[in-house]
């Protein structure tokens, strides 16, 4: 994602490199500045040309349009998901939406995720070495739970908007998630029962 996207408080931070990852204190410092853009919208991340594509890879970090089949049966849904995918299957994706954990727990999985990075600088070319295998493994893996969804490519209603490494933590906190059928507050509030279940 182009850095023109974000506030320029952001885009400097990055550019002076408090590139999130390399420390806890500037993972911490993105997070907290990107819980304060309320100028951040779909319309205007979908409108950045040059973070739009049409392909996926495993364990890098999306945000996207979607339409769910079953949307009529689900007691509720994000239509907004940002999603690092965990693996392709013959009629879609399935992937950890971030979106499904209140802000706190979002950055704990964050954290738990950031373990996976096969590069801590977050260069351009990092990813996380993820598969559902590995994270369900995971001795944290409580925070994912809540998170795994399958998407149908053809509910698919944008094309992919990438965000590179070095804003992970930026996409992880701006206020895109888009709930259809129930507010952030009650999708939260089952995603931290499904949590406590363990």
């Amino acid at each position: 994602m182009a850095l023109n996207v974000f506030d320029q408080t952001l885009a400097q931070g990055i550019r002076q490199g408090q590139v999130p990852g390399r420390t806890v204190e500037a993972r911490n410092w993105f997070r907290n500045t990107a819980k304060k853009l309320s100028s951040i919208t779909e319309t205007r991340l979908l409108a950045n040309k040059t973070a739009i594509t049409n392909q996926i890879q495993v364990g890098r970090m999306y945000m996207f349009q979607y339409d769910p089949k079953y949307k009529k049966t689900l007691p509720y849904y994000d239509r907004f998901p940002l999603i690092f995918p965990l693996k392709k299957t013959p009629d879609g994706f399935l992937g950890i939406n971030l979106h499904y954990l209140p802000l706190v727990l979002r950055a704990k999985l964050m954290d738990m995720l950031y373990t996976y990075v096969n590069d801590a600088n977050l260069s351009d070319n990092a990813k996380l070495n993820i598969s559902y295998n590995i994270l369900n493994a995971a001795a944290t893996n409580k925070y994912i739970k809540p998170c795994i969804k399958q998407y149908l490519t053809g509910h698919l209603r944008s094309k992919f908007i990438y965000v590179v490494p070095a804003e992970w933590d930026i996409a992880l906190f701006l206020p895109v998630e888009n709930f259809a059928k129930a507010s952030k507050d009650q999708v939260w509030k089952d995603s931290k029962q499904i949590i406590n279940r363990g």
